[in-house]
C-alpha cells in the first residue's frame, strides 16, 4: 500500500539525526553532565531524559544498532503542518484553552460551594461542623496527591482521554455525595471527587503549553488562572442562595455540579483535539506502517519513552526531590502554599464570620464572595501589564522579569489580611471585610500566576516537576488550614487570628524581592536550573 502524500511528508529524518536535541514538547532534552548531579538521582534522571527502562537498556541499544542498518525513519511534523498542535488555528487554540479552563472553574467552585452547605448537611446527616470540614479538607487532599500519579498517563494515552475519564469519575463522585445518607460517604466522595478533578485540572497548564508558543502563553495562562481562582467565588455565590432555598439546600449544590460536569464532558469531544505531539506522532507512525507495510517508520517518542511504571515513579519522586533541594522551588512553594492555605481558611470561615458579626443569612454570605471574583479580574488586569514589563525587560533580566507584579502582591497580601482582621467588628460596615477579601484575592491571583510562569521559565524541561512540587505543597496546606481555622478563631477571635496570618505574610514580603535581586545567582548554583540556563533558547 502507498501512503498518501500528506502523511508521507511527515517522515523527514533518519537515524543519522538521532543525536539532535529532541522537541521539548515530545521528550526532554539531552542529559546534563554527570558531574552536576548526585549519583543516586542520576539513574532516575537518565530514565526520564532518555525515556529508557533501566532493565531494557541493552535491548534498546541493540534495537538502535539494528535500526541503523535498516535506516529507521522518524516521523516528525514539518514547520507548517496543520496537524501539529502548535499550528492549530487561533480559534481552535482558544476553544481548547477555554474548554480545559472550564473544568478548572468546576473543580474550584466545588470546594467553596460545598462549605456553604454545611448548615443543612450537618442537620440532615446528624454530623458535626468538624466532620463537614473534613470533607472540605479531603477534597483538597485529593487534589494534592493523585496528580503525581495520573499525569504520567497523558504521556501514554494523550490528554483528551484523560479529560474524559477523569471527568466521568468526578461526575460520579459528585452524584455519590449528593445521594449520601451519612457523613462518612460524603467524606469518601469528596476525596475521590478531588482526586478525579485534580487529574484533569493539573493538565490544563500542559495543554496550554502544547498549543501556545512560550511568548504567547502569558494571556492564555492568565485566562486559566482567572477562571480557576474566580471559580471559588462563583461557586460560593451560587451555593449561598441554593442553601438558602429550603427545598434545595446542600444536595442540590452537588446536583448542579453534576449537570455542569456533564456539559463539560459533551464539550470535550466537540471543542478539544488531542494536543500531545508525541501521542499524535505515534498514531501517525502506526498509520504509515500500516499503509506502506514498512516498519521502519517510527515516532521518536516510541524509542525514547520509558515504561508507564518508570514514568509514574519519576513523576512521584522528582517533584518532592526538587521541592526539598531547590531553593527557588522551596521558597516560592512555601509562599504560594501559605497563601493557598489562607484561601481555604477564608472559604471555611467567611460564612460564620459574616453571620456572627453582621447577621448575614446564607444567601447574603455567599454574595460576599463576589469580592473574590472581582479581585481575580483586577489581578488579571495587573497581570496584563506585567506581560508588557516582561516583554520589555526579559532580554536583560531573564526569568526574573516575571516578578515585578509579584513584588506588588507581596505587599497586598498582608494588607488584605489586616484590613479583613480589623473590620470584623459590628460597628464597622460589612464592606470593610469585603474589601479585605478583595485585596487578598488580587495578591493571591498574582502569586498564583507568578508561580507558574517563573518556575516554568527557570526550570524549562524540568518545569512540570517543579510545578508539581509546588502544587503538592500548596494543596496540602489548603487541606490542613480549614481543620484548625475554627478552633483558631474561637481562641484568638477573628481580629487576632487573621492578624496572625497577616504578620506571617509580612515575614514573606522579601521573597520576590530577593529573587528579583539575586535570582540569577541562586539559579546558577542550582543542579537543575543551571542546566536550563545553558540550554539554547529554543530548547528551554
Amino acid at each position: 500500500m502507498i501512503a498518501d502524500a500528506d502523511t508521507r511528508s511527515l517522515a523527514r529524518r533518519s537515524l543519522a539525526s538521532v543525536n539532535e536535541l529532541v522537541d521539548p514538547r515530545i521528550s526532554p532534552a539531552e542529559r546534563p553532565p554527570e558531574a552536576t548531579l548526585d549519583e543516586r538521582f542520576l539513574r532516575q534522571l537518565s530514565d526520564h531524559r532518555h525515556h529508557k527502562d533501566e532493565k531494557n537498556e541493552k535491548e534498546l541499544e541493540q534495537s538502535a544498532s539494528e535500526n541503523t542498518a535498516d535506516e529507521t525513519i522518524y516521523v516528525e511534523f514539518e514547520d507548517d503542518n496543520p496537524r501539529d498542535p502548535m499550528n492549530f488555528s487561533y480559534g481552535r487554540k482558544w476553544a481548547i484553552t477555554i474548554t480545559a479552563s472550564m473544568f478548572s472553574i468546576l473543580t474550584a467552585s466545588s470546594s467553596g460551594a460545598y462549605a456553604l452547605g454545611f448548615t443543612s448537611m450537618t442537620r440532615d446527616l446528624n454530623a458535626t461542623q468538624f466532620q463537614a470540614t473534613v470533607g472540605l479538607a479531603m477534597y483538597t487532599l485529593g487534589f494534592a496527591l493523585l496528580p503525581l500519579v495520573t499525569t504520567s498517563f497523558s504521556e501514554e494515552f494523550g490528554r483528551q482521554p484523560i479529560y474524559l475519564v477523569t471527568g466521568v469519575g468526578c461526575l460520579l463522585m459528585h452524584m455519590m455525595t449528593a445521594l449520601a445518607q451519612n457523613i462518612q460517604t460524603v467524606i469518601v466522595g469528596r476525596f475521590l471527587a478531588g482526586a478525579f478533578g485534580s487529574s484533569a485540572s493539573a493538565m490544563v497548564g500542559g495543554t496550554i503549553a502544547d498549543i501556545w508558543a512560550p511568548h504567547e502563553r502569558g494571556l492564555p495562562m492568565s485566562v486559566f488562572a482567572t477562571m480557576a481562582l474566580s471559580g471559588s467565588g462563583v461557586g460560593c455565590v451560587a451555593a449561598g442562595w441554593i442553601e438558602q432555598t429550603p427545598h434545595m439546600e446542600w444536595r442540590w449544590i452537588q446536583w448542579i455540579h453534576v449537570i455542569w460536569i456533564g456539559l463539560f464532558l459533551i464539550a470535550v469531544p466537540i471543542c478539544m483535539k488531542e494536543t500531545r505531539s508525541g501521542v499524535l506522532l505515534t498514531r501517525l507512525a502506526k498509520k504509515m506502517r500500516k499503509q506502506t507495510e514498512n516498519h521502519h517508520y517510527r515516532a521518536r517518542i516510541e524509542d525514547e519513552r520509558a515504561s508507564l511504571r518508570t514514568l509514574i515513579y519519576i513523576s512521584c519522586t522528582r517533584p518532592i526531590y526538587l521541592l526539598f533541594t531547590e531553593p527557588v522551588v522551596a521558597v516560592f512553594s512555601l509562599w504560594a502554599a501559605f497563601a493557598w492555605g489562607i484561601l481555604y481558611a477564608l472559604i471555611e470561615s467567611i460564612g460564620p464570620a459574616f453571620r456572627t458579626v453582621h447577621g448575614f443569612n446564607t444567601g447574603q454570605t455567599g454574595t460576599a464572595f463576589t469580592a473574590m471574583i472581582v479581585g481575580c479580574f483586577v489581578g488579571e488586569a495587573i497581570q496584563m501589564y506585567q506581560e508588557k514589563l516582561y516583554a520589555k525587560y526579559q532580554p536583560t533580566k531573564g526569568p526574573e522579569a516575571r516578578l515585578y507584579s509579584a513584588c506588588l502582591a507581596a505587599v497586598l497580601f498582608p494588607v488584605g489580611m489586616f484590613l479583613y482582621a480589623w473590620c470584623t467588628f459590628p460597628s464597622v460596615p460589612w464592606i470593610g471585610m469585603v474589601m479585605g477579601i478583595f485585596v487578598f484575592l488580587i495578591a493571591l491571583f498574582i502569586i498564583y500566576v507568578a508561580v507558574f510562569t517563573y518556575l516554568a521559565d527557570c526550570y524549562g524541561i524540568f518545569a512540570s516537576s517543579a510545578l508539581a512540587g509546588q502544587s503538592l505543597s500548596r494543596n496540602i496546606m489548603g487541606a490542613v488550614f480549614p481543620l484548625f481555622t475554627t478552633q483558631l478563631f474561637a481562641r484568638l477571635t477573628y481580629h487576632w487570628g487573621t492578624t496572625l496570618f497577616g504578620c506571617i505574610a509580612v515575614l514573606m514580603i522579601p521573597i520576590p524581592y530577593v529573587l528579583l535581586w539575586k535570582g540569577p545567582a541562586i539559579r546558577a548554583r542550582s543542579k537543575f536550573a543551571s542546566q536550563v540556563m545553558h540550554l539554547p533558547a529554543e530548547h528551554k
